[in-house]
């Protein structure tokens, strides 16, 4: 069994980055520098390219670029708590990176989407992205969504028959 690229570059920075911390006395900046080098989703643009891809995949003019760079901070965490799910959005943004993903205009980027859309990869970013989008509470004060009510006493006593962005009923008799 031969050692892979990957493996043996995450060793050598390993390597270099505990004598570094036995040279210079700082265990723990960097063993963090260590472990920042080998998630994926840090260098040759990927955060951006993911950004585009989770706008792509939820689409919403009035959301800054806030909420989804979290998402995509937040797929690239939740893909790196295992090997195998690190290296499925490693080769998927490679491959998107590959088709010129991030030049494509709206259309030609959802049709892409929809291309892979049975993919490992597609599925990886789909299943963080919707909880962790919607879930920012930023994105809740653009949705109108006050939160959670439970903790509030629930939602009889908070106007939860508050409908003012819609017409007034017509009543009719019959």
């Amino acid at each position: 069994m031969g050692v892979s690229r990957r493996t043996l570059v995450v060793g050598t920075i390993s390597a270099a980055a505990v004598g570094a911390t036995v040279a210079s006395g700082d265990a723990a900046s960097s063993a963090e520098k260590a472990a920042e080098a080998e998630k994926v989703g840090i260098d040759a643009g990927s955060p951006e390219l993911l950004t585009r891809m989770i706008r792509v995949m939820y689409p919403h003019a009035r959301f800054p670029d806030g909420p989804y760079e979290r998402t995509a901070d937040a797929v690239v965490a939740a893909a790196n708590k295992t090997p195998g799910q690190a290296l499925v959005l490693e080769a998927g943004l490679r491959e998107l990176e590959a088709k010129s993903f991030a030049d494509l205009d709206d259309a030609a980027a959802t049709a892409h989407l929809e291309a892979i859309e049975g993919s490992p990869f597609f599925a990886l970013v789909r299943s963080t992205a919707v909880v962790a989008l919607y879930g920012d509470h930023e994105v809740w004060k653009l949705l109108g969504y006050e939160g959670p009510s439970f903790d509030e006493g629930g939602y009889i006593d908070r106007g939860f028959d508050d409908l003012d962005w819609l017409p007034d009923p017509r009543i009719t008799e019959h």
